[in-house]
């Protein structure tokens, strides 16, 4: 059992992994050609005996030839030739080094697919001319060329260019070959009429309004004779062209406004090099709203916007029909600009309930204007759930001060909204508030009347006591009840015995207790006070 589990755990797991590692090592030296080696991205092939004929190729069923980096090539002399297809499978290739060796021809198109490469190095082989169009689509760092015997000639003149436009002072000593066989440095070379060719573009004002048409012209110059094309790039509106040797036009119709911006460029090239001429095409168009949607919360609440036009649009918010007036609390930002595209967004500073409600952006120059609408929910109504969706208000912070915008000045033009439905919405919101007055006004009095009518009460609690003898306008009175009559006889004072309390015209009988002001009533009664004496609490 524990064998099982030692045959069957971590061990065997590394095992199993142990074996697909040299698998894949057997399989990739399997499919490499007679003295190379291969990795899973380098093939390097350095073995003179028995040695290569032919580039190495991969076999199908080996390592994916697309994650081949580098090939290193040393010491084949019987390698003379690089065809147009041995190199295309290697799209991924950087570094080409092929030395020592008998390469005599390369073919044009031998490198059309290795976009990647930066880095080739022919040094010390058989190589008696170059054509520049090997290399012309590739962006290389790097191009070694040493101890070929190239033959003095035109067709090797753009070496020489290439190592003038350089700026590193690591130049390389090239040599060629002239017709006496003497070797000239390649830096001496004079070919006559071998030069750099010339191109010359005559435009018109390239700033054309869209949907109109354009013609560009363009002359080319140069010995040996140019070729002259265009390069269009990315060009999305119609065109075509026309060349004849060294003249050439190019007709854009119905210009779109994605073309705003790209370049158009003349382009003329012979053996030597070649040269262009470029003008930039500007398209003017009315705005265009991309893309509105509702407000996100981040730092800052923000209604989020991409608006496209040429020349740069005027922005102008309105609120619920109403132009909105941008402060520091509320404004328009740009974030991004491309061209003639804005993204950016319409700021809020902490809004609250009094800011949801439909905001309408409106981009405007001076071939058109275009303009949408979201509706933003900020926060509920206090005591309406955050869900609900109540009436908005039409109006916001009072301290919004008006304030111009980041890419174009605010005017006033709130007749471009239509009015019809923010009146209704307007005339029932103040009918809304009308009803919350008259129902706090109502609520107020009711409380007023019971208060009232709670005192009213605790008066009267503490005012019946006591006989209406004892009722005087003594300012000395023990009384509570002394406030309440002034102890003297109307028309009804006699009826209900002496012992009654007068409230307003009417005689009330009381009972009164002996023990309410600790005394009797013997003692509060006029003639048991002793003549002359002072009358005491």
């Amino acid at each position: 059992m524990s064998s099982w589990i030692r045959w069957h755990g971590p061990a065997m797991a590394r095992l199993w992994g142990f074996c697909w590692l040299v698998v894949g090592f057997w399989r990739a030296a399997v499919a490499c050609p007679t003295s190379c080696k291969c990795s899973a991205s380098r093939i390097w092939c350095s073995d003179p005996s028995p040695g290569i004929v032919a580039f190495p190729r991969l076999e199908p069923n080996s390592v994916d030839p697309e994650n081949i980096t580098e090939i290193f090539i040393a010491n084949q002399k019987r390698l003379e030739i690089i065809n147009e297809d041995d190199v295309e499978a290697y799209v991924g290739l950087r570094n080409l080094t092929i030395v020592d060796s008998g390469l005599k021809f390369v073919a044009h198109k031998a490198f059309l697919k290795n976009s990647n490469l930066q880095h080739i190095n022919f040094t010390r082989n058989k190589l008696t001319s170059l054509s520049r169009k090997h290399f012309r689509h590739l962006d290389l760092s790097e191009l070694i060329l040493v101890g070929n015997p190239f033959t003095c000639s035109c067709d090797i003149m753009w070496i020489k260019t290439l190592q003038e436009a350089k700026s590193s002072p690591d130049t390389q000593d090239l040599y060629c070959l002239n017709e006496s066989s003497k070797n000239i440095p390649l830096a001496n070379l004079q070919i006559p009429n071998c030069g750099l060719p010339s191109a010359n573009l005559a435009a018109p004002n390239l700033t054309v309004e869209e949907g109109k048409s354009i013609t560009l012209s363009c002359s080319v110059a140069g010995d040996p004779v140019p070729n002259m094309y265009w390069d269009v790039g990315n060009l999305v509106s119609k065109h075509m062209n026309e060349t004849s040797h060294t003249q050439g036009s190019l007709r854009i119709t119905n210009i779109s406004s994605d073309d705003s911006g790209k370049q158009i460029s003349c382009v003329a090239e012979n053996l030597v090099g070649e040269d262009q001429d470029s003008v930039n095409l500007t398209v003017h168009f009315a705005p265009t709203i991309t893309f509105l949607e509702s407000p996100t919360s981040d730092h800052h609440w923000c209604i989020p916007f991409t608006v496209k036009g040429n020349p740069k649009p005027a922005l102008q918010w309105f609120y619920n029909g109403a132009i909105l007036n941008e402060s520091k609390y509320i404004c328009t930002k740009i974030h991004v600009t491309n061209h003639t595209e804005y993204h950016g967004c319409l700021q809020l500073d902490n809004p609250t309930h009094m800011n949801n409600g439909d905001y309408t952006l409106i981009a405007k120059n001076e071939y058109g204007k275009d303009e949408k609408q979201i509706s933003a929910h900020f926060m509920g109504w206090p005591g309406i759930d955050d869900g609900a969706n109540p009436n908005y208000p039409d109006v916001i912070y009072e301290d919004y001060g008006t304030a111009a915008n980041d890419i174009g000045d605010t005017t006033n033009r709130s007749n471009e909204i239509p009015s019809t439905d923010v009146t209704d919405k307007t005339g029932r919101e103040h009918l809304s508030v009308y009803a919350v007055v008259v129902i706090a006004s109502v609520v107020g009095f009711c409380l007023l009347v019971m208060l009232f009518l709670l005192k009213l009460a605790r008066h009267s609690k503490f005012g019946m006591k006591g006989p209406a003898s004892v009722i005087s306008n003594d300012d000395d009175s023990a009384s509570p009840l002394h406030h309440i009559s002034n102890g003297s006889n109307t028309p009804s004072s006699s009826e209900g015995g002496p012992d009654a309390v007068i409230i307003g015209m009417t005689k009330i009988p009381v009972i009164e207790n002996p023990q309410y002001f600790g005394i009797t009533n013997s003692q509060l009664k006029p003639d048991t006070w002793p003549r002359g004496s002072p009358k005491t609490a």
